[in-house]
């Protein structure tokens, strides 16, 4: 940058006291203001993601917890009143109550890993 004359000077300083550079200084606001105001429009974005991200999982475990409670209540039932193990009933009610929650683990375990992002 080449220095300034003394001519050029005394013009460049009294246009920036009559206001004549206001201009600049309103085009650097505006663009301040656009990339402040897209900043605020992604994080509402990624805000909103991880409440739905927060409701599929509530969901998901409410549904699970649904589906295995009278599974359970009837696994214990048929246990207690077959009063042994031996009964075919309670052998299946017990193999039924430990296979549908491996089952549910299996399929939440594949869901992760096929939504993992894989860092190499």
């Amino acid at each position: 940058m080449k220095p300034v004359e003394g001519a050029d000077a005394d013009r460049d300083l009294v246009s920036a006291l009559a206001g004549n550079q206001a201009n600049r200084e309103c085009a650097v606001a505006y663009r301040t203001c656009r990339v402040v105001n897209a900043s605020l429009g992604v994080m509402q974005e990624q805000k909103a993601g991880r409440k739905r991200c927060r409701a599929v999982a509530l969901a998901a475990a409410l549904v699970v917890f649904l589906v295995l409670g009278p599974l359970i209540w009837w696994a214990a039932d048929n246990l207690i009143a077959g009063e042994r193990l031996s009964d075919l009933t309670s052998q299946f009610a017990l193999w039924f109550c430990i296979l549908c929650p491996a089952l549910v683990a299996a399929a939440l375990v594949a869901g992760w890993v096929r939504n993992r992002p894989w860092i190499p």
